[in-house]
């Protein structure tokens, strides 16, 4: 079993996942778990530290999310944020209550006198900005511990046990409004934990390529190909490990953005240099396609074709033992929840996603990496730039972002509309500085004016969102003068679109694709 220098216990907080990617900006690798991990798998781990994370929950009530105390016997530092700062404050004797004032927002944290010689603030400035976000505070401390730092309102926005290495805080030094954050994190791991700073993508590689040469010794792996950033590093990776023994398939299902299939063909063969086998689908999907509009439906009928796809392919091949796939970190911990398997939002998703007639195995040599992780990786192998950069595409493709049955007219119509918002969103610099950019085909009529005659064409939304890793998302705020020259060049030369609308909702509580 891999050693994982810290472990990251969730307690459900939308912070959680920041905690973990701050750990790893300063190269040092961790690991997410639910908080109910068993203690033996925690030992298994040989864990520097251990963090608790946030939390929505109250630690005095019925319900509350609770850890063994074993957890504090292991004789490794501990760091609890916000909800962890209550949990440790709560389960070593010290008491827990509603703030008479809650603190949610920026708050600058003063050092008491005990922080002079504590090494999680070691070079930190006092009084710098934090982020706070609770409604209950530690009121009394557990003997063995003092005050390291309060704010405005808490006197008890820091403490620590120093002989036990176990230490709390209020605030969310994982969020980008903490200014010190990272340092502080970062003093936890090296300055308190003794972690090595060791993890970069260059030594993954390194790390996965002989992986994957002893897993897979002389058979063939069977890898699917999107064009997207997973799939293509997936390959890459493996072409660099295995050689001539990948067979990777890229599959033109018609639901691809405009020129997306010449693209890819080009990436691989002429910037990669890997083998590619292109299988054209584009009848099969529009026919069992045809008729459905359903979302869930639709998804599932995408997914199915796929597996069928392959299952055909893979007859062509001796050796084929197995199946690669892009799942990225985000995916695992979504499939694992505090709560226990998280509600579907929809499906098409990786984890989880082959059925019990499939009998390769799988390999997903990205399933540690965050997306932006995965880009750096790409970058390590050589990928040219602006396919590493590329925004994400969804498995199920164009189909989903077409509302209602899905069609060839309206296919070629949303693929027109899609080609001329990428040209303005990148000659305006706007891609680059956005996580995801698409139109979506409304299905919805409305009556306009072009020239001297009455319309009564389609509507085309056009939303463009950023975020960090997808989890959650912001519209963009583009300027007016951009929307405008989209909005005008599509309904001028995209017959049959006579409006265009941009979304400004945010995940969650929509997503980011509309099915």
């Amino acid at each position: 079993m891999k050693n994982v220098p810290i472990i990251i216990l969730d307690f459900g907080s939308q912070y959680t996942q920041l905690i973990a990617r701050r750990m790893r900006e300063e190269k040092v690798y961790c690991e997410i778990v639910p908080y109910s991990e068993k203690i033996e798998n925690i030992k298994n781990k040989n864990p520097r530290g251990i963090i608790l994370s946030g939390g929505p929950a109250s630690v005095y009530a019925d319900d509350a999310y609770k850890i063994s105390k074993e957890i504090f016997e292991l004789d490794i530092p501990i760091l609890g944020i916000c909800y962890g700062m209550q949990l440790i404050a709560h389960m070593l004797g010290g008491e827990v209550m509603a703030a008479n004032k809650q603190e949610f927002g920026k708050s600058k944290v003063f050092f008491s006198e005990n922080a002079e010689n504590s090494p999680l603030f070691k070079n930190l400035t006092n009084g710098s900005v934090y982020w706070m976000s609770h409604s209950d505070k530690v009121s009394t401390l557990p003997k063995g511990f003092v005050s390291l730092a309060k704010s405005e309102n808490s006197d008890f926005a820091a403490i620590a046990d120093e002989k036990r290495k176990i230490y709390a805080l209020q605030f969310h030094p994982e969020v980008t409004h903490s200014l010190e954050g990272a340092k502080l994190l970062r003093n936890f791991a090296k300055e308190i934990c003794g972690c090595e700073t060791t993890w970069n993508m260059g030594s993954f590689a390194k790390e996965q390529i002989k992986k994957i040469k002893e897993q897979v010794g002389d058979k063939k792996v069977l890898c699917a190909v999107s064009g997207g950033v997973d799939s293509s590093v997936v390959a890459t990776l493996l072409y660099e490990a295995i050689g001539e023994q990948l067979v990777a398939i890229f599959v033109d299902t018609g639901l691809l953005r405009a020129n997306e299939r010449e693209r890819v063909e080009n990436m691989f063969k002429v910037n990669l240099k890997i083998p590619l086998i292109v299988v054209d689908a584009t009848k099969i999907y529009l026919s069992r396609l045809k008729g459905v509009v359903n979302p869930e439906e639709k998804r599932k009928i995408i997914g199915h074709n796929f597996i069928e796809v392959f299952d055909k392919e893979e007859k062509k091949y001796d050796g084929i033992k197995f199946l690669a796939q892009g799942t990225l970190y985000p995916d695992v911990i979504e499939s694992v929840s505090v709560k226990g398997p998280s509600k579907t939002i929809k499906s098409h998703h990786n984890v989880g996603g082959l059925p019990d007639w499939i009998k390769f195995e799988l390999i997903e040599p990205l399933r540690e990496l965050f997306k932006d992780e995965v880009r750096e990786l790409g970058v390590e192998l050589g990928i040219p730039k602006d396919m590493v950069m590329r925004h994400p595409f969804p498995g199920p493709g164009l189909a989903i972002r077409i509302m209602g049955e899905v069609t060839k007219e309206d296919i070629i119509l949303l693929r027109k509309a899609d080609v001329i918002m990428l040209e303005e969103l990148k000659a305006s610099g706007y891609y680059d500085k956005t996580w995801q950019s698409f139109t979506v085909l409304l299905n919805v009529k409305s009556v306009g004016v072009m020239g001297d005659n009455r319309t009564y064409d389609n509507t085309i939304c056009v939303r463009v969102v950023e975020s960090v890793d997808g989890m959650t998302a912001t519209f963009a705020h583009l300027p007016h003068e951009l929307l405008e020259r989209i909005s005008t060049r599509i309904i001028n030369e995209v017959d049959g679109i006579n409006r265009v609308v941009y979304d400004i909702s945010s995940k969650p509580p929509a997503t980011i694709e509309w099915e």
